[in-house]
């Protein structure tokens, strides 16, 4: 029995242009409702993911930053597995090197960050990587499609998950996972099963258990039924 759903949110129950699928969240608020415990994790910030839990329904346990941070319900502790000062660092890197083609890199709410860094999709992301790559920065650099993201070397959705199983008193095994993007591939292994929508790039499609035909907000909802089926059946 699957008794967690960990779900992305931007690409996943939201459509390309980051409107909520209402449909989606008709979903979440079923799966709430009979018990099944639902985790938000998005590379967003913890004050966004609070906004959103109180919206969709959730008790607001979420992974957010890209696994940077995490926090079991409203009232729980936020742990920051997550190292901002080497970000930063990175992105002075970057932003210096950039400067020096013209281009301004724009930081996204640096001052309601804990752990990672994100910033505008003005650049090319395997570029940054490049410069990350040849200046042997330990940092990754994630591009989710709606932000460019730079976070520390073994900080991931996955990880993230795995620590707040255990607060859970669960097992990875016990847990469904949705999602789109690059940041999600983690994520995916680590669940019991994990599902990508069909936006989703080849990579994180490969790394999924199952696809689902339907992209977006529309291929949570499909994944959803999927794999609880005894819910959605009434």
């Amino acid at each position: 029995m699957l008794k967690a759903l960990v779900t992305d949110v931007d690409g996943t129950i939201t459509d390309r242009r980051r409107r909520i699928n209402t449909a989606a969240v008709e979903a979440v608020r079923t799966l709430v409702d009979a018990g099944i415990e639902v985790v938000l994790a998005s590379g967003n910030t913890v004050c966004f993911m609070d906004g959103l839990c109180k919206m969709v329904g959730t008790d607001g346990t979420i992974i957010g930053e890209n696994g940077g941070v995490y926090r079991r319900g409203f009232s729980g502790t936020l742990r920051i597995p997550g190292d901002q000062k080497t970000c930063l660092s990175a992105f002075e890197v970057l932003n210096d090197y950039f400067a020096r083609k013209d281009i301004e890199l724009e930081l996204f709410g640096a001052q309601y960050r804990f752990a990672d860094v994100a910033f505008a999709r003005n650049i090319d992301a395997d570029e940054a990587r490049m410069v990350i790559r040849d200046r042997h920065l330990p940092v990754r650099v994630l591009d989710t499609g709606f932000a460019i993201h730079i976070q520390a070397l073994g900080v991931n959705k996955g990880t993230a998950m795995r620590e707040l199983a255990g607060e859970m008193g669960l097992r990875p095994a016990e847990m469904l996972a949705i999602g789109d993007s690059e940041n999600d591939i983690e994520m995916l292994e680590v669940a019991g099963i994990g599902v990508a929508v069909a936006n989703a790039p080849a990579l994180t499609r490969t790394a999924a258990d199952w696809v689902a035909g339907g992209t977006y907000g529309d291929g949570f909802v499909e994944a959803v039924k999927k794999y609880y089926p005894d819910l959605f059946s009434r």
